[in-house]
């Protein structure tokens, strides 16, 4: 353990962000959204979208929207654009400049540089039958290696012994030893790309998130961040996670699922529709003629405590 806090007090003093950091925020609210241009805005993405916006807004605080263009396969040369446009449609208009990943990722070498620096990440070529083999935990099969890989291979951040404890603003405690529940993770793939758990947590840092609204599908994922926050001295967020909207079949609504795009052009009854998934007080659709007008209402009339503790809603619950 005492090898283990020498490490954290290396890569800490080390590391140096290209912005201002966690560790000179202010109190001011910073909120995100962070679509992946895999399609067009589906409903699942727009719930998220919503609260993650009016949480912004009713806290006085700024929105911004990020592209998480890190994955070229599984994206769609024209998806930015469109959901950008959807956006704008919806009015749900942001705050600055587009931050796209595919602009930073000498930014998460560096990060990955630092950490290797201080023997924190290792080489891996395990298959992806060995590691189902494992079952759900990473084993550490490549820690203890002597020979560096003579095929591709990711590279893994070593994890400790240590609980990981979170108070979600909608779903309450939750807790992860990661060494126990998730075993060492992949900061870069094999493939090369870097991973969602460092680029996300370079990037909330970067643009000095203080609140992190999103899906439940990502809660488990956040002790993982909230670890190499504490490794590079960052401040970690508040988060809090909304249910995921589940298909008629039980499937989370995705791109991967074939989930369509909403229908813009029906902008002031999709809004209300996704505040009734959030638990939120629900107007009549004549109510207001234009978007502006209805998150407006809606901002003043939003409670986070109100959106339901659960993992997912089915679609056709609520109609």
């Amino acid at each position: 353990m005492y090898c283990r806090a020498i490490l954290m007090h290396m890569i800490k003093h080390s590391t140096s962000p290209n912005s201002a950091t966690g560790s000179h925020r202010t109190s001011v609210y910073i909120g995100r959204f962070a679509p992946s241009p895999s399609g067009p805005l589906h409903f699942g993405s727009l719930i998220t979208a919503l609260a993650s916006y009016l949480d912004a807004k009713a806290n006085n605080g700024t929105w911004l929207v990020r592209i998480e263009d890190l994955d070229p396969p599984r994206e769609s040369p024209e998806a930015a654009a469109e959901i950008l446009r959807q956006l704008e449609t919806l009015g749900l208009f942001w705050d600055g400049e587009i931050l796209y990943q595919s602009s930073r990722l000498d930014d998460y070498q560096s990060i990955l540089d630092q950490f290797n620096k201080v023997d924190l990440c290792y080489d891996c070529d395990c298959t992806r039958p060995q590691i189902k083999a494992m079952g759900s935990i990473y084993d550490g099969s490549c820690r203890s290696r002597t020979r560096l890989p003579a095929d591709k291979f990711a590279r893994r951040i070593k994890t400790t012994n240590k609980l990981i404890e979170i108070e979600d603003l909608v779903q309450g405690h939750y807790a992860q030893n990661l060494e126990r529940d998730t075993g060492d993770f992949v900061l870069r793939r094999k493939d090369g790309l870097i991973a969602y758990q460092l680029a996300v947590v370079a990037d909330d840092d970067f643009q000095n998130i203080s609140h992190v609204i999103r899906g439940f599908d990502l809660l488990d994922s956040t002790p993982r961040q909230i670890y190499l926050q504490q490794l590079l001295s960052y401040q970690t967020p508040e988060y809090a996670h909304v249910p995921i909207i589940t298909s008629d079949q039980g499937q989370k609504l995705s791109k991967q699922h074939f989930a369509e795009s909403i229908d813009v052009e029906k902008a002031l009854a999709l809004i209300i529709t996704a505040l009734k998934y959030l638990g939120q007080k629900t107007p009549q659709l004549n109510d207001f003629s234009d978007t502006e007008a209805l998150l407006q209402w809606a901002e003043v009339n939003w409670d986070i405590q109100a959106i339901p503790k659960l993992a997912t809603i089915s679609q056709e619950s609520l109609e």
